[in-house]
């Protein structure tokens, strides 16, 4: 020890001592690596930053594309240059990154074990937001619940039911299940079933039925709307009718018509059956 004081207090001129450049140099490359740290992080977040705002400000540039999956690209892009960002800081630092990233990836493998029911909906999440097999707005049933689609996160998508109520759905169940989207295509089909006496006129009734329903503005005549006989009931002649409407008119329409054809009926005289019974008493 006293030989390393001897050495350290050594004077190279000046009354410049050993100890002295040393801890000068010590300072100047600690100064250093901090002020290159401090301009790495800034950097990455300006840039991280950046970045997000330009891949999510191309989704509402054109309206054609997918708010959820940009934001999700821009996210994604945003963690990528952090990862990055903190990596150039180690190395400032002297720090190997490469066992680093190694210590990382066994720690990811070990929480990935002990969370195999959340990153399955991560998974599913991010399959979900790339395919797009339902986008915000749509009108969707899977696993049993049907509602509006509200949010679509990594881990869960949120329903509005037709009364107003919150539903999460897990990923996992909404990726691993059965969809139907009412919300694709802009035309969907209307149908009805009317019936009408044994003894009415067939078809005054069935002009009544078309032409009430025709009439009303919501009705396609493209695809040609189906009307006719489809069976003959215990008590009724029935009437299938089919006709196609855009998909936002379909409940409102068919209830609409229910109505406005029964009325028609009335008014053309046609009879609308209902069962009855006929109870014969046997006297003994």
């Amino acid at each position: 020890m006293d030989t390393l004081n001897s050495f350290l207090q050594t004077e190279l001129g000046n009354g410049t001592t050993i100890g002295d450049i040393l801890t000068y140099e010590f300072i100047a490359a600690i100064a250093g690596s901090l002020v290159g740290a401090v301009a790495i992080v800034v950097a990455t977040f300006i840039i991280s930053g950046w970045l997000k705002r330009r891949i999510v400000n191309i989704a509402q540039k054109y309206k054609e594309l997918d708010d959820t999956l940009f934001i999700f690209l821009g996210n994604t892009a945003r963690y990528i240059v952090l990862i990055f960002g903190a990596l150039f800081v180690l190395n400032t630092f002297g720090v190997q990154t490469t066992s680093f990233i190694a210590a990382i990836g066994a720690a990811g493998l070990a929480i990935g074990l002990a969370l195999q029911g959340t990153l399955s909906n991560v998974a599913a999440g991010v399959m979900i937001i790339l395919f797009r097999p339902v986008r915000l707005g749509d009108f969707i049933t899977v696993s049993g619940v049907s509602g509006t689609v509200k949010d679509i996160s990594l881990n869960t998508t949120e329903l509005a039911t037709l009364d107003n109520v919150q539903v999460i759905v897990p990923n996992a169940n909404v990726w691993g299940s059965v969809i139907t989207n009412y919300s694709v295509y802009d035309t969907r089909r209307a149908e009805w079933t009317f019936g009408v006496s044994y003894g009415s006129n067939l078809a005054e009734a069935e002009r009544v039925i078309r032409d009430t329903i025709l009439s009303d503005p919501r009705a396609l005549t493209d695809p040609e709307p189906f009307i006719q006989v489809n069976n003959l009931g215990a008590s009724s002649v029935d009437f299938l009718v089919r006709v196609w409407c855009a998909s936002g008119d379909k409940f409102a329409f068919e209830a609409d018509m229910k109505r406005k054809v029964k009325e028609a009926l009335d008014a053309a005289g046609i009879e609308i059956p209902f069962p009855t019974q006929t109870m014969i008493q046997v006297e003994g």
